[in-house]
């Protein structure tokens, strides 16, 4: 039993501000900029920031450089360390509320209609396809999952083949980069961006799903060598797979919402 004095868990002083409960609800959602935060939370940029900053001190908040535009950052919620967070804090009042750390799939086994998923990059040659390939691997055959790019490269890149195939036991290397043009008219529950440059210009698709935008760094960009382009693949992938992981309980959301 915890002594009676036991300050609270630092997590428990974080959430409970109401600007910085606002900033973490909508960070678990995508990830923004401070601009779109300031929106979204109705309060000053530099309250908003002041806020970000402490969050991003504890840890439960990451900062990446657009690869859009140099000047601005999104911002990024880590939910594997707010789920040990939300642990440790029910730990903290008793040892029976301790959870684990990652969300069940919840996806039922015969779905009246599969949930739709757009995962869209530049080059669909690397981070869209990694990411089509680890929701259709763990979500077993029950999302309908598709990824495109804007600007499409001419093949996959091999470091993506390789990390899916050594990583995740995933064969992607008969697949081909996909036009954004060739699924504009398809329907979608879920579109999710990768690329900074492509969230500009991602167009409206029909009846508009829900858009999510995931930053995350071209691991083709660290070079071509297996000392360091391979391993920032396997952050990419490693990346994408925990985003994954906790997008499947939203994924059950909207499947039983299907009439």
């Amino acid at each position: 039993m915890a002594p009676s004095g036991q300050a609270a868990p630092q997590f428990v002083h974080l959430a409970a501000h109401p600007v910085r409960w606002r900033l973490l609800t909508a960070l678990a959602d995508s990830d923004y900029r401070v601009r779109e935060l300031v929106t979204l939370v109705g309060e000053p940029q530099n309250l908003v920031s002041y806020h970000l900053r402490l969050l991003r001190n504890s840890g439960l908040v990451t900062a990446t450089r657009s690869s859009y535009d140099g000047r601005d950052s999104y911002y990024h919620l880590d939910l594997e360390r707010c789920a040990q967070a939300l642990s440790d804090t029910g730990a903290a009042l008793h040892p029976r509320l301790r959870t684990g750390t990652v969300p069940p799939p919840g996806l039922a086994t015969e779905p009246s209609r599969r949930p739709s998923v757009l995962f869209l990059c530049t080059g669909n040659s690397a981070r869209s396809p990694i990411a089509e390939a680890l929701l259709g691997h763990r979500a077993a055959g029950f999302v309908e999952v598709i990824s495109a790019g804007s600007h499409p490269k001419s093949r996959l890149h091999p470091n993506a083949v390789r990390v899916l195939r050594d990583d995740f036991g995933i064969d992607i290397a008969d697949r081909r980069p996909r036009h954004l043009n060739t699924v504009i008219r398809h329907r979608f529950d879920h579109v999710i961006s990768l690329c900074d440059k492509v969230r500009e210009v991602c167009p409206e698709f029909p009846e508009r799903p829900r858009r999510v935008h995931w930053s995350v760094p071209d691991p083709a960009t660290a070079g071509d060598t297996d000392r360091a382009g391979y391993p920032a693949f396997q952050r990419t992938a490693a990346d994408i797979d925990t985003r994954i992981r906790y997008l499947l309980p939203i994924l059950a959301q909207t499947q039983e919402a299907q009439p």
